[in-house]
């Protein structure tokens, strides 16, 4: 079985779904307690196909009785402590031990592959637009999330030069569902979620109260709606829907042989803020956002993007949802009820 740490969570659930279809067996490693997500179907779970074990990443005695249990023979490693959830520095002490955890236990099960999440934040202060894994990174980051996934691919590249098989996935910028309302990194999320509480009320159906915490959520800080920060036209960022994301990490897991430690997962393009309203017009007529015209103040003088040629040479990966595809199918998951 596959152990996927985090595997509730966002990017997990996708990973597990896209694991599933490929027709491998899950184990989803969660913190906390709860039921499977809803990208995991019943008969699954009846049939032992995905399993739900609760586990602290942190602690290698709970992680190894899972071993105990299953039979693992790979980990796609996701867990982490959640973002502001307590000081950088005990943030950054709770994901180094997860990971440590993660790969004692891959030493003393002989898994197969451990596939380590990254960021596309740790190239910030590459100046060349097309983000390769091979280009020289900076020490320095901007941010606590970037500086850690250096920490970590440093470990697991100390990992791999061990005799561990260890793959790092820098990945972009995801959306789609099961996501958070609202992103500080990217406005996709918050536009679509503002199609789908439109579509709603065109078409006579009452707001439920999740839509409504959701609309909070993305409103900005305070939840006091019209707070949301502005959106410009022509910010661009690379961006992955979450199916494809999954489905990129399950073959970075199940591709027999791959030739480097290190992937980029993302859209292989930087897609501009115009291009996401134009296909929320098309998906919800009417419900198309005001962007301002430009760039915003912030923004970078070039617009970078991952360059997935690596993923796509030794995977076989293609992605499955185009722009339009994907506003679509997200604000049909939205408009059935779904809060994220």
């Amino acid at each position: 079985m596959i152990l996927v740490t985090g595997g509730r969570g966002f990017i997990g659930a996708h990973t597990v779904r896209a694991l599933l279809d490929l027709g491998e067996r899950c184990v989803l490693g969660q913190r906390a307690a709860g039921p499977p997500p809803a990208l995991v179907t019943q008969r699954e779970v009846r049939e032992g196909r995905a399993v739900v074990e609760q586990m602290d990443c942190t602690d290698l005695g709970s992680v190894l009785a899972a071993g105990r249990r299953h039979r693992v023979t790979g980990i796609v490693h996701l867990a982490a402590a959640g973002m502001g959830a307590s000081a950088p520095l005990d943030e950054l002490s709770a994901n180094a031990a997860g990971l440590f955890t993660v790969l004692r236990a891959a030493r003393e099960w002989g898994a197969g592959r451990v596939v380590v999440a990254s960021t596309i934040g740790v190239y910030a202060g590459v100046t060349d637009p097309a983000l390769r894994e091979d280009a020289p990174l900076p020490v320095a980051s901007p941010h606590p999330i970037p500086a850690a996934k250096k920490i970590a691919e440093v470990a697991a590249d100390i990992a791999a030069s061990s005799g561990l098989d260890v793959v790092a996935a820098r990945i972009g910028a995801i959306w789609g569902p099961l996501g958070r309302p609202s992103s500080p990194f990217f406005a996709t999320p918050r536009l679509v979620h503002a199609a789908a509480r439109h579509a709603m009320a065109a078409g006579g159906a009452s707001v439920s109260s999740a839509a409504r915490a959701g609309e909070a959520q993305a409103a900005g800080e305070g939840g006091v709606p019209g707070e949301a920060p502005p959106s410009y036209a022509e910010d661009a960022v690379d961006m992955c829907y979450a199916p494809d994301c999954g489905r990129a990490l399950a073959l970075l897991q199940t591709t027999a042989t791959l030739r480097h430690r290190t992937y980029n997962v993302g859209g292989g393009r930087a897609v501009a803020n115009r291009e996401v309203a134009a296909a929320i017009g098309r998906a919800v007529p009417g419900a198309a956002p005001a962007l301002l015209p430009g760039r915003s103040p912030a923004a970078p003088a070039v617009d970078a993007c991952l360059d997935i040629s690596r993923l796509r040479e030794d995977t076989g990966y293609a992605s499955e949802w185009d722009l339009d595809r994907a506003v679509t199918d997200y604000v049909g998951w939205l408009r059935a009820g779904n809060r994220r």
